[in-house]
């Protein structure tokens, strides 16, 4: 019996986290809206197969990729050769954030209405261009976001200097940048922190503060998540000055 239950543990606090979202709907739907809900089985369907996919996402992060990200983070600490650090963690931050489904999805839409607003061309290799730059651009921030944020680490480095000077430089940059550009670098900035990067980035900080002698991980752990959301945007406003 407490077999079944610890396997089913992950369901019921994915449950737990949907279920606040699914009264919101059900609370406008019938009594604000006071329409039926369409497709009510298509929709459970659906809710069962996020309510699955999330507590399989979840348990997979705990037994899988906050482990590989710590004990890689213990042996490069070991290793003691920075070089290397710093490698991984640019084609971390890049390799993970190319795969990000929010990003993919973000660039072919801002690739669409870029080509609806005459920007670039209303071809599909041109806005295969469009979106690819977008991407590589993005993956190149993080890359070298993750990068910045291991320096903090090693250095010890005050985060809240560190950005509060990125958002100043942010905020300069808006007024430089083609107006058709900062709505993209804005949502370029959440976009990279999602499913794949934040696990393997945060296990990465955290593995690498516990490593070395003078770090608090709680401390100088985290931290990384904001310099990948930083970079990006000030990445994507010089790609729009140059390609806009």
């Amino acid at each position: 019996m407490k077999g079944l239950i610890k396997a089913l543990r992950p369901l019921f606090e994915a449950g737990r986290d949907l279920a606040p979202i699914v009264l919101v709907i059900l609370f406008f739907q019938e009594l604000v809206l006071k329409q039926p809900i369409p497709n009510m089985g298509d929709i459970l369907v659906g809710m069962g197969l996020v309510l699955s996919g999330l507590a399989l996402f979840v348990r997979g992060l705990e037994i899988g990729l906050f482990p590989l990200g710590e004990s890689m983070a213990f042996a490069f600490a070991k290793k003691g050769n920075v070089a290397w650090l710093l490698l991984f963690a640019f084609l971390l931050g890049f390799g993970t954030t190319v795969a990000e489904p929010a990003l993919i999805a973000v660039a072919g839409k801002a690739a669409e209405i870029a080509s609806q607003g005459g920007v670039i061309d209303a071809t599909q290799a041109a806005m295969d261009e469009y979106a690819d730059g977008l991407r590589m651009t993005v993956a190149l921030s993080v890359g070298a976001a993750i990068v910045l944020g291991v320096l903090r680490i090693l250095k010890g480095w005050p985060l809240h200097f560190c950005i509060i000077g990125g958002y100043f430089i942010v905020v300069i940059m808006t007024y430089f940048a083609p107006p058709e550009i900062i709505g993209i670098a804005y949502d370029s900035g959440g976009v990279t922190t999602s499913t794949i990067t934040v696990p393997l980035v945060t296990a990465l900080g955290v593995g690498l503060a516990s490593s070395i002698r003078g770090r608090n991980p709680m401390l100088d752990g985290f931290g990384l998540i904001a310099f990948a959301s930083l970079l990006p945007m000030i990445f994507v406003m010089v790609y729009g000055i140059f390609t806009v």
